[in-house]
């Protein structure tokens, strides 16, 4: 069936050195040693061969290698980067990156993801606190993070760090401490999550015994950290995502912005869409299918998550499928989630810490 071209390829390395507690994201926790981990990237580079010769790769821009750990995937992690370089033009290729571990980045790991085309690492920190660390079953160090960003920077101009808030234990000024020593350490994007606990996860199970901050410390973290990011010339410009100016995440806005993306392995997700629908499939199996009045909705509530909300001319290109959007549009402004600008609706603070709300009621839109 013909379909939008495919913008951004997304590449899931399962493969961790170990489960953290509060992970519930489809990792497996294997030895870099271990033949699975090569038999799991050669099925991905027959993948990436087959799409290559039927056109499928010819509009990518942005590539992303997630987990998972792909740095613990080690050598075939190089493999598979290699196989990228030979089945895509890298010249067109505006982003590319790869995730990392600190206990599983090394300099010469550096060096051959760099020489083969990746520009951007994305590094989970979580915390520079060696206690919040152990919390939440880090098993990299303070030092091992700071260590791994200073080698990072040898090669990659372009380097995030994810930190997490809300831990157990964990006060606000010990969170604006991370946050702070993420800024002082020269990285150029930070993505700040707040612990959510899912069951299933060790951190789960034990829950009634956890000192977890509540909401309110929580937003109060999350507000301190966008204060001191500010002042370091730091936007926030999604969400959960702050950078310095040109080095947002270009292939996360491609998700946000409603851009056609091709998943590969275990647990990526494709999405395919035309003029009338678009689909999302995991593992061969839908998982949304949504005609044109729903793509509208999906598209309004992205752009809610994304600092510059969304502009005047696309609500009025939208409002013949959804003709509630104006008063909408008009309540969420009154319950202070969403403020008019000349030439567009974008969320408040208020709309992002009450972001279930923001959002449910653009996707109602579709009802």
């Amino acid at each position: 069936m013909p379909h939008d071209p495919y913008e951004a390829l997304y590449i899931h390395i399962p493969f961790c050195a170990s489960k953290c507690h509060y992970c519930d994201f489809d990792s497996l926790p294997y030895k870099r040693s271990d033949p699975y981990i090569r038999e799991y990237v050669e099925g991905l580079v027959g993948e990436l061969r087959s799409l290559s010769r039927t056109g499928e790769l010819a509009s990518i821009r942005t590539i992303y290698i997630g987990g998972g750990t792909p740095t613990h995937a080690g050598s075939e992690l190089i493999s598979l980067l290699y196989a990228l370089s030979v089945t895509l033009d890298l010249a067109q290729i505006d982003e590319f990156t790869v995730e990392a571990n600190p206990e599983s980045l090394d300099e010469q790991l550096v060096k051959d993801m760099w020489a083969l085309g990746a520009n951007r690492l994305s590094i989970g920190v979580q915390s520079f606190d060696d206690e919040m660390l152990a919390s939440i079953g880090r098993i990299h160090t303070s030092d091992d993070a700071k260590r791994a960003i200073e080698i990072a920077q040898s090669r990659f101009e372009n380097v995030s760090v994810d930190l997490m808030c809300g831990l157990p234990g964990q006060t606000l000024e010990g969170h604006l401490s991370d946050v702070s020593t993420a800024i002082s350490s020269g990285v150029k994007h930070l993505s700040a999550y707040a612990l959510s606990l899912e069951k299933g996860t060790k951190l789960y199970k034990k829950r009634r015994c956890l000192d977890l901050p509540d909401e309110d410390a929580q937003a109060d973290m999350m507000e301190g950290a966008q204060s001191l990011l500010e002042s370091a010339g730091f936007a926030r410009y999604e969400v959960s995502n702050h950078a310095l100016p040109g080095y947002e995440s270009a292939h996360n806005i491609a998700y946000w912005s409603g851009v056609p993306y091709i998943g590969l392995g275990r647990s990526a997700v494709t999405m395919t869409q035309d003029g009338t629908r678009r689909m999302r499939v995991r593992n061969s199996m839908v998982e949304d299918d949504l005609d044109v009045r729903e793509m509208a909705a999906e598209d309004a509530m992205l752009a809610m998550r994304m600092a510059k909300g969304l502009g005047k001319e696309r609500i009025q290109s939208m409002q013949e499928l959804l003709p509630d959007m104006p008063r909408v549009l008009e309540r969420l402004v009154r319950l202070g989630l969403v403020e008019e600008t000349d030439d567009a609706f974008r969320p408040t603070q208020r709309g992002w810490l009450l972001g279930n709300e923001l959002f449910g009621e653009m996707l109602s839109l579709a009802s």
